[in-house]
């Protein structure tokens, strides 16, 4: 059985616990800075868009996002090097997101206009679950795509039906209102029927007949119904999940979070999380 070294005398290990962790004091601090940096980010490349305020302030806007361009590459570094198999972080979907986040504006180099690419790390807010301490919601989050993946089988036969239902009336609205109400075709009546039956309502096509408009009365009654139909079913599969409290530890050996708040061990690869 691996045992995990001693935080103190290992740098590696102390990096991985401020980088990949928001359970002590430093880790939650180096997240809010990190937020901030992506925030002010995303807000440069926004303020860069607007014409006026870029033809001003271009060389500080550049800058400023080169400056924190810079500061992510660090950071992107020493999440690789804080890692015992830096290929799973670096394959791994946060791996993917930070990267997509750090590279634009060096590729902005190469081929303008791709700077406004950096608003990708809007994706990193995502991080944010862990500043808020919002891990112990990692376990509802979990249950909740459980819940999904329980009820999918259900909720295609229930999509299933609503598409038959709306290629029929769609069919019904055809034949009853005709080309000159704007009910051309078949595939268009159908599509004014579905845009009915989920209440959006473009209003670019409309019955004009009292039986067609009778008849989008019933539809849209209908979809008021409809829309309940699938929190039903996934709501029914929710209770049913077992709830498993979370935490934010992530395993410095291969990476894998969301461990149980009572684990010593790894679930995946059975690393010691705790000395």
């Amino acid at each position: 059985m691996n045992t995990k070294p001693n935080k103190s005398s290992n740098w590696q290990t102390r990096l991985h616990e401020i980088i990949y962790e928001a359970d002590t004091r430093e880790g939650k601090l180096f997240d809010i800075i990190l937020l901030i940096a992506i925030v002010a980010s995303i807000v440069l490349v926004m303020l860069e868009s607007v014409k006026s305020i870029d033809e001003n302030y271009h060389n500080f806007l550049n800058i400023s996002e080169w400056v924190i361009t810079i500061l992510f590459t660090i950071e992107y570094i020493a999440r690789i090097i804080s890692v015992k198999k830096p290929a799973n972080y670096i394959f791994s979907f946060y791996g993917l997101v930070d990267l997509l986040a750090t590279i634009p504006k060096y590729i902005s180099l190469a081929f303008a206009g791709t700077h406004a690419l950096v608003a990708l790390r809007a994706l990193r807010l995502l991080r944010i679950f862990r500043i808020l301490k919002l891990a112990r919601y990692l376990g509802e989050s979990n249950r909740l795509v459980n819940a999904l993946k329980a009820s999918k089988a259900k909720i295609f036969v229930f999509l299933f039906a609503v598409i038959v239902i709306a290629i029929i009336l769609g069919t019904i609205m055809y034949l009853v209102e005709g080309e000159e109400n704007g009910f051309t075709n078949i595939p268009k009546s159908v599509y004014w029927c579905i845009v009915t039956l989920t209440t959006v309502g473009f209003g670019d096509i409309a019955p004009q007949t009292p039986l067609g408009q009778f008849i989008a009365s019933l539809i849209m009654i209908l979809g008021y119904g409809i829309i309940a139909v699938p929190t039903g079913i996934v709501s029914a599969e929710y209770t049913k999940a077992k709830k498993v409290d979370t935490n934010t530890q992530s395993c410095p050996n291969c990476g894998a979070e969301r461990h149980r708040n009572d684990a010593e061990h790894c679930y995946k690869c059975g690393y010691k999380l705790h000395e």
